[in-house]
């Protein structure tokens, strides 16, 4: 089995979870869960999270888009 670096810690892991086929280590995933909200490491996992998963969504787009003229 191929091990996927975690989108945060970028540490590679087989457990956590999977986004899109971005994977989330467990010890991030636990880290997220029990940060408030607003927190500075909070701020940093929802970056880290957002960078990786909108570079994603925007390739995919790029791909499927046709062009109208």
């Amino acid at each position: 089995m191929i091990k996927k670096s975690c989108v945060i810690c970028r540490k590679h892991r087989n457990d956590g979870i999977i986004i899109n086929g971005k994977r989330i280590c467990r010890s991030c995933e636990e880290k997220l869960i029990s940060s408030e909200a607003g927190n500075d490491f909070y701020e940093y996992y929802k970056e880290c999270i957002k960078k990786s998963i909108s570079e994603f969504a925007i390739k995919g787009n790029n791909l499927n888009c046709e062009v109208y003229s």
